[in-house]
């Protein structure tokens, strides 16, 4: 018999540490050859420090992107990224697990994106990284049907155990085997999903009531949060509500102004709808609900 077929991991986030606990389990380190991990400033919590615990439990060589003591041995015969952003030199047998059911939401915060949308089922496929992102042959998919209102940190927990199925179906085919192959994707459905920046937080007032109630939820923690203006100071909104909606004279002129305060809640006016906001705070995560002029105007920007 041959060597133990090795399989080393590009990981980010808690999906990434999901995936590598129950390859784990299943197949021990005899086929793992290494592990690099990547830390995320933009959620509360990147599990990076997890990853590197269990690789120490399995005594699996560990690396830290972009740290100068990598080192070791970061060689396999194939390459799994989950939730990995960054560029990886060495494409030869790499197989990239991606966050929405390709060819649909190519490209980056696909899952963020879909649940904007309001997409009603949400899903992962493991495909053959190629030179262009996301165009590769897809191996496998597995998907799930979601419905609203839905956080992202739920839809986190939902998808993560695809993650989880793929890694497990598309390792097995390799130490079976040792190859893996794929299928085409087709060109006339692909859509793609661009990156978001900090200008992406803030909330488009003039959208109706559901689509901000969806994008409050889809980009909470562990992202930052939505962020509006509050009378010219930012504030971030972690939590709302729909309420039924009202005939507002003038409306246009009205978008983002208080309505009504409902105990403490404001509820504010939206292109169609009124939004009621249940978690408000400050740049210090301090609640400020109970402190809101009534004469206050909610804005998308600074």
């Amino acid at each position: 018999m041959g060597e133990a077929m090795k399989i080393g991991f590009y990981l980010l986030g808690k999906k990434g540490f999901v995936a590598l606990a129950k390859f784990l389990k299943k197949f021990s380190s005899a086929h793992a050859s290494f592990v690099v991990a990547a830390r995320d400033s933009g959620v509360k919590d990147d599990f990076h420090d997890e990853i590197a615990c269990l690789c120490s439990e399995y005594e699996i060589n560990f690396n830290t992107r972009g740290e100068v003591h990598e080192q070791g041995d970061n060689t396999a015969d194939f390459s799994f990224a989950i939730g990995w952003r960054w560029i990886i030199k060495d494409a030869d047998g790499l197989i990239v697990f991606h966050d929405s059911l390709l060819p649909k939401y190519r490209g980056f915060s696909p899952l963020v994106n879909m649940l904007i949308d309001g997409v009603n089922e949400i899903g992962v496929t493991s495909l053959i990284a190629s030179n262009e992102y996301d165009k590769g042959d897809v191996i496998y998919q597995a998907r799930k049907p979601i419905s609203y209102p839905l956080k992202i940190s739920e839809a986190i927990d939902q998808i993560t155990p695809l993650y989880a199925e793929l890694v497990l179906k598309t390792a097995t085919d390799i130490i079976k085997s040792g190859a893996i192959k794929g299928t085409p994707q087709d060109e006339t459905s692909a859509s793609y999903s661009l990156w978001r920046d900090e200008r992406d937080y803030f909330i488009n007032w003039d959208a109706n009531a559901v689509e901000i109630s969806r994008f409050v939820d889809a980009v909470g923690y562990p992202y930052r949060g939505a962020q509006a203006s509050l009378n010219g100071v930012p504030v971030w909104v972690h939590d709302v509500a729909i309420v039924r909606d009202v005939i507002v004279e003038n409306r246009t002129s009205c978008i983002g102004k208080i309505i009504f305060i409902e105990d403490v809640y404001p509820v504010v006016v939206c292109g169609y709808g009124l939004i009621k906001i249940t978690d408000l705070r400050s740049e210090d995560g301090s609640s400020i609900l109970g402190h809101i002029k009534f004469r206050s105007r909610f804005e998308g920007s600074i």
